[in-house]
């Protein structure tokens, strides 16, 4: 997707139910603004993760209507072949790194999922775990690099929506930055579970234990929704 299409207003950028309440957003002074930020990096011969075209992936794979989850990130990867718009998720090939090792452990041990020798987690994503990042770009090598440049706005705007749209839908919020992204999260109408983050620093702290995953299930099947197969399919099954 073209840095022009991307934030133009275009009925491609996002599905339709999600640019039914967002894309009004698309318009405004702020995003405006950070079409010109990413405009000038990409002229300055920066480079930008994930590619333009995945973007938006997180709520092409999980459209508003499909949201079960949410599971929010603060910044993608800023390495190579790493970022494809999906927190947490590398793409085929790429060694998982450290916060996604740990969430594997606390799976095989919440919910006895079997480990898997990848990262990619868009058959979460495909489910209805909507895998968002805060920021949904930045620069190579420079983590944070693309903070406070617009993209937080929008993304709060995407979670007000599912505050507002959605039924039951279970927040899994893990460290500080995550809970305060979505503070204002009706717990009386949504699941909102918080733990320490799965950081290497952190996981030890109250992240290991939480069982988040099977709590996420529990919530969904007593509302007579299809639980989420935490399950990932071994990496030969994606080639």
């Amino acid at each position: 997707m073209p840095l022009e299409t991307a934030t133009s207003g275009s009925s491609e950028v996002l599905p339709a139910d999600w640019q039914a309440h967002l894309g009004q957003e698309f318009h405004a002074d702020y995003m405006q603004r950070l079409k010109m930020f990413l405009r000038a990096e990409k002229d300055a011969g920066k480079i930008i993760y994930p590619h333009s075209s995945d973007w938006f992936r997180a709520f092409w794979l999980t459209p508003l209507s499909d949201v079960k989850v949410v599971i929010l990130g603060q910044d993608p990867y800023h390495g190579p072949g790493q970022a494809h718009g999906l927190c947490f998720s590398v793409r085929p090939g790429v060694r998982p790194p450290p916060s996604l090792k740990n969430i594997y452990k606390e799976l095989a041990t919440d919910v006895r999922v079997e480990p898997v020798d990848h990262g990619f987690l868009e058959n979460w994503a495909k489910q209805g775990v909507l895998l968002l990042n805060s920021v949904l770009t930045v620069e190579q090598a420079k983590a944070a690099s693309h903070q406070k440049q617009g993209w937080e706005q929008f993304t709060d705007r995407a979670i007000d929506v599912i505050n507002q749209h959605c039924e039951g839908v279970v927040f899994l919020l893990w460290g500080s930055y995550a809970q305060k992204k979505a503070s204002a999260v009706d717990s009386q109408k949504h699941l909102v579970l918080h733990a320490p983050h799965p950081s290497p620093l952190a996981a030890h702290r109250g992240f290991f234990g939480s069982r988040h995953f099977s709590q996420a299930n529990a919530w969904l099947e007593s509302r007579g929704d299809v639980p989420i197969d935490w399950q990932l399919p071994l990496a030969h099954a994606l080639e």
